[in-house]
């Protein structure tokens, strides 16, 4: 699994809920602990937005390590954070790590496409060629995000991620592959966040969002950065950030998860059945 996290919520800086909290997600402690000494290279990637611009860096070294990753997570503000670490069995090439970008908006996936090799080119067929010129690595993760693009994911987020799925699940299904997708995404244009959490088994990793500011404040009254949540702050996470009973809301399998306006809604996400395969 590829552990990822996003913040939606008033600017502020990254730092601590990277490399400060208990189970943060580039804790160094916590990372060799839950994958291991294989998590070596495995690559990284935080993507944030300056106005509706956003910004991406990434690497291939082990994210506690690397200088320019503390200090932008030091002093960069912004109101929405990608971050992602890669899974330590992952190629440690730069244009395979997450974030992926495409004009205002930003991607992160953690999972597979079943067996990607046997439908790899069916997907790649399936992509827009003017959108293709701009697949850069070789995962499967990139490739659901242009397809999705493709479907049209700049006008209909949640409709285009639905399409996109259904039709891997397409692919997979005509080549006798019985687990097709297994994910979590997330996905943002710098005024809403999307998180969907799915498998076509009904057995995707666990995905947590941030429980209500004010029961988490009045549940620990001396924790300073609790204390410092405003209504409207929200935190996914493929692990709870500090460990804390009743911070954390699982998000349900087969969930999408919305967040504009401060608000946090979900609904269930279930792939459309309905595209073509060429």
């Amino acid at each position: 699994m590829s552990p990822w996290m996003a913040w939606y919520g008033q600017p502020t800086r990254i730092d601590d809920l990277l490399f400060e909290a208990r189970h943060g997600l580039m804790n160094p402690d916590l990372d060799v602990a839950r994958r291991g000494a294989e998590a070596e290279g495995c690559g990284f990637g935080l993507g944030w937005y300056e106005g509706a611009d956003p910004q991406v860096y990434r690497g291939t070294s082990v994210p506690w390590d690397d200088a320019r990753l503390h200090e932008l997570a030091e002093q960069v503000r912004s109101h929405v954070f990608l971050a992602h670490v890669r899974d330590g069995a992952a190629t440690g090439e730069e244009s395979d790590c997450h974030p992926f970008r495409h004009g205002r908006w930003l991607f992160v996936h953690s999972g597979s496409l079943g067996d990607f090799d046997a439908v790899r080119e069916d997907v790649r067929r399936a992509i827009d060629p003017s959108l293709l010129a701009g697949v850069q690595g070789s995962t499967d993760s990139e490739l659901l995000f242009h397809l999705a693009l493709t479907y049209g994911l700049e006008t209909d987020p949640v409709g285009a991620l639905r399409r996109a799925v259904g039709l891997v699940e397409k692919v997979a299904e005509r080549r006798g592959l019985t687990h097709a997708v297994h994910a979590s995404m997330g996905l943002s244009d710098g005024e809403s966040l999307w998180v969907v959490r799915y498998s076509t088994r009904g057995s995707s990793r666990p995905l947590y969002a941030s429980g209500d500011v004010h029961a988490v404040q009045m549940l620990y009254p001396d924790r300073p950065r609790l204390q410092q949540l405003r209504e409207g702050d929200h935190i996914i996470a493929s692990e709870p950030i500090g460990s804390l009973m009743g911070a954390w809301d699982p998000v349900p399998e087969g969930t999408v998860v919305t967040i504009a306006g401060g608000r946090r809604e979900e609904s269930v996400f279930r792939p459309d059945a309905g595209v073509e395969v060429g």
